[in-house]
């Protein structure tokens, strides 16, 4: 998979494209992560990629041309499957959208600032608009980085465990049940006894059973 980010920041990614997960994925050669500066595609000669908005109002409003610029070059030489916009009235990002697009082969995100980007790069430069929630971040640049992870992580090969992705919260639209290690017994709190006793049916019976009531506790809203 090739990933490519347009934004005006990135250095921000450089903490989490450089550890763990993502950093052995990219390594690995299962992903290729490529970081985009929109200022480099403005003609204005000092750089700028804002202006005012027209009809007055606070904030500035990222500009079309570097945006589209910028969006060009990287079209110029593949076909994307995807180019997302971050935006907070996006479509709310769920394990479901991470299913779908780590099977995509080209993805592009547009990361987002000021008071967002002239209203022309939606209506005609992406194809899609997703949101992490009902919240305003200063840019889309965290929230890029959270979907990466996301999906990086259930690309085949990404995890040593590729059984391990499958078993994760909200995989089956429930959240996974309680997990423990040694010592099976700490300060008298102890593991569950069906979890010793090596009877993996009967596991995965208390695993599911402990899915359901979490669910139903904690977001019960999935259930429906």
């Amino acid at each position: 998979m090739r990933i490519d980010i347009l934004t005006l920041f990135p250095e921000i990614f450089q903490g989490p494209f450089s550890e763990s997960i993502l950093k052995r994925a990219i390594e690995q050669q299962k992903v290729e992560i490529n970081l985009h500066n929109i200022r480099d595609f403005s003609s204005n000669k000092h750089k700028k990629v804002d202006d005012y908005p027209f009809g007055g109002g606070a904030g500035m409003v990222m500009a079309v041309e570097p945006i589209d610029n910028c969006l060009e070059s990287i079209k110029s030489e593949r076909v994307y499957d995807e180019i997302i916009y971050l935006s907070p009235d996006g479509e709310v990002f769920d394990q479901k959208i991470a299913n779908q697009l780590s099977g995509k082969k080209n993805i592009a995100f547009l990361c987002g600032h000021y008071k967002g980007v002239d209203e022309r790069v939606r209506e005609n430069l992406v194809t899609r608009e997703l949101s992490l929630g009902n919240f305003v971040l200063t840019g889309g640049e965290l929230a890029t980085a959270v979907m990466v992870d996301a999906i990086v992580r259930l690309i085949p090969g990404v995890l040593g465990d590729e059984s391990s992705a499958l078993s994760d919260s909200f995989q089956d639209d429930l959240i996974s049940p309680p997990v423990y290690t040694r010592p099976a017994d700490y300060k008298g709190w102890k593991v569950p006894e069906v979890l010793l006793s090596g009877h993996q049916a009967k596991i995965d019976e208390w695993r599911h059973e402990k899915s359901l009531e979490r669910t139903k506790e904690r977001r019960p809203e999935l259930l429906k």
